[in-house]
């Protein structure tokens, strides 16, 4: 299967500053592209790639005052395969976990381990480990999380989830990591490209999507708390503790969004293919 990939993004910058993007397929993924995936910068303007501490391609820009104007277009290959499901997939016991899942354990922006525990076990204590364990957890975020553009907002974290019961897709990612972290299960959070292909289009604009992964049986695993169904064509963009680590862009200044446009196509025909047509401070985009 061939999908095409893009995005086309326009900032408005109210004065130079520095903005970190995380926009480029996974390095894990490097092998299934077609074309060059290289972020275009209008007008050019200084960057550097470098690759984060999770992994992740990056690139830092030393924009200028005014609009700058992000996009890309590359196709990637893909199996065409569902998110591959194990359910005999076995739970480690902490001690025996590699020592880079660990920080996956723990609490971080998003997501209060310390404050949602209690719930977890409550709720999951007597569920089997390993992949059926995660399997309700997702089922039960699924269940009881109402999804809504109207209910983003960029402070929610888990446990404000848990008690409101709504959110978008991050949000039901964060709570089910959450879950899972407090069980002794490491997660992290995923970001990338998830096109209606393989399942009905939906009446909205494209958008990135979130996920989650679990590390259980020696590897990580897909799990999607919002969709809470195999997907067919994730391309994966980057891997963190939560979304604070893999926003879409950060800007150390004052910066606007003006524009905002994502695509994910599969392509049938590969000869016929169609281009991609704040307060000062921090601002990150998700």
């Amino acid at each position: 299967m061939l999908i095409r990939l893009g995005y086309d993004i326009e900032l408005q910058n109210i004065q130079p500053l520095t903005i970190v993007a995380v926009l480029n397929v996974h390095p894990s993924r490097t092998a299934d592209l077609l074309e060059p995936d290289e972020l275009q910068i209008s007008p050019d303007c200084p960057h550097e790639d470098y690759i984060d501490g999770f992994g992740n391609r990056c690139v830092r820009i030393s924009a200028p005052q005014g609009s700058l104007r992000l996009w890309n277009s590359t196709l990637i290959q893909d199996s065409g395969e569902p998110d591959p499901v194990n359910w005999d997939a076995r739970q480690a016991p902490v001690d025996e976990l590699p020592p880079d899942t660990l920080k996956f354990l723990l609490a971080s922006r998003y997501c209060e381990v310390d404050k949602l525990s209690s719930l977890a076990w409550q709720l999951f204590g007597n569920t089997q480990p390993g992949w059926p364990r995660v399997q309700a957890i997702c089922d039960w975020v699924h269940q009881n999380v109402t999804f809504g553009y109207h209910f983003a907002r960029p402070t929610k974290t888990a446990l404000d989830v848990s008690t409101e019961l709504q959110g978008v897709c991050r949000d039901f990612q964060h709570l089910a990591i959450t879950l899972c972290r407090s069980m002794h299960i490491p997660a992290r959070y995923a970001t990338g490209y998830l096109g209606d292909i393989g399942v009905p289009i939906q009446p909205c604009p494209m958008d990135f999507s979130a996920w989650f992964e679990v590390y259980l049986e020696g590897r990580w695993w897909t799990f999607d708390a919002r969709h809470n169904v195999p997907r067919i064509g994730r391309v994966l963009m980057a891997t963190g503790r939560d979304a604070a680590d893999v926003a879409i862009t950060t800007s150390f200044g004052s910066s606007l969004l003006n524009k905002f446009s994502v695509v994910t196509d599969e392509v049938v025909d590969a000869a016929a293919q169609p281009e991609l047509t704040m307060s000062a401070g921090r601002t990150n985009y998700y």
